[in-house]
């Protein structure tokens, strides 16, 4: 006859089994500051919602704080810490100058200190300032753990090698997914985050002017009638404007799949989403008004926020330099 263990055996295999996947990440959960900082996300929420009334372009750069925070060392906040040298991830070539949200990331960690001192992450911070952010614009919203800690290292090379650059092909892009556990599918979901982004014309010029390094050729790729628009707010050789990067700028919607579909995404990366049959087939499946985008993007936040939390830690006093 088959013996089964007994009841105490199963409790103390269950405590085993508890520890060890609670390890993992930091004794996490939604409901990790319930005891010991009950108004944190309420803060943050009311905060972020009053930031982005304010200045809807901010949604974008939450968004974009959290994406190439996680990409780098993990969802751990390295990408706000200063260095003295300007060789922090921030200094790096993808995030100097262009990424925002520094200043009212700040903020909300002055009022979590003054609610609950040394208690709130700034990595959490990051993961729901940039949930809800998105929801304020339009998004779903999407499940969130917390508990991180906040990492004590920030390199610019890392984020110069790992984070996808507005001139990546398919490849390169489904590389630098794959790299943090994304499949192709869930790459092409996370460029629908473009919706609610913006960019300068440095990144766009290479496609207006001289193409692939031959004189006076535009990239065949993009619409000639979006090219000749961009001409205007980007003259060569100069500065020129802000960009935005879908048709409704700081709504989060399906109109950036449609805009790529129609060759009208602003970067290389976004034209190159065609080259594929798996990007295609999501792009138009996305394209629609109604689709599983919202969802499916929602979903695939959820997995970004898990990147390798921070195994040797800290909650950071301010968030732009590491406790002494």
């Amino acid at each position: 006859m088959a013996s089964f263990p007994s009841l105490r055996l199963l409790s103390i295999l269950g405590l085993i089994l508890l520890a060890t996947t609670t390890d993992a990440h930091s004794y996490s959960g939604a409901d990790y500051y319930k005891d010991s900082c009950p108004q944190a996300t309420a803060i943050v929420t009311d905060m972020v919602n009053n930031f982005v009334k304010a200045n809807k372009n901010l949604a974008g750069g939450f968004l974009r704080l959290h994406f190439h925070d996680c990409f780098v060392r993990g969802c751990d906040a390295s990408v706000l810490l200063n260095s003295p040298t300007n060789t922090a991830e921030k200094d790096a070539r993808p995030n100097a100058g262009s990424l925002r949200g520094f200043h009212e990331i700040d903020q909300i960690k002055a009022a979590l200190e003054a609610e609950c001192p040394g208690i709130v992450s700034c990595a959490d911070i990051l993961a729901l300032a940039a949930r809800d952010a998105t929801v304020k614009v339009g998004g779903q919203s999407w499940s969130l753990d917390l508990g991180r800690k906040d990492g004590k290292v920030s390199i610019s090379s890392e984020a110069d090698a790992q984070l996808p650059s507005p001139f990546s092909t398919y490849d390169q892009l489904v590389q630098n997914f794959s790299a943090v556990g994304f499949a192709q599918e869930e790459m092409v979901i996370l460029s629908g985050g473009h919706t609610i982004g913006r960019s300068s014309c440095g990144a766009v010029q290479p496609r207006l002017y001289n193409f692939n390094g031959v004189a006076g050729l535009t990239d065949p790729s993009i619409d000639p009638s979006l090219a000749k628009e961009l001409k205007k707010k980007c003259p060569e050789n100069e500065p020129g404007s802000t960009l935005a990067m879908d048709s409704t700028k700081n709504t989060f919607d399906h109109l950036y799949f449609k805009a790529v579909l129609n060759n009208k995404g602003l970067f290389q990366s976004d034209a190159n989403l065609l080259t594929n049959p798996v990007g295609k087939e999501l792009v138009t499946r996305y394209s629609k008004a109604g689709s599983s985008f919202s969802s499916d993007f929602a979903a695939a936040m959820t997995k970004m926020s898990n990147i390798q939390w921070a195994t040797d830690g800290e909650v950071r006093r301010v968030c732009s330099i590491i406790n002494q």
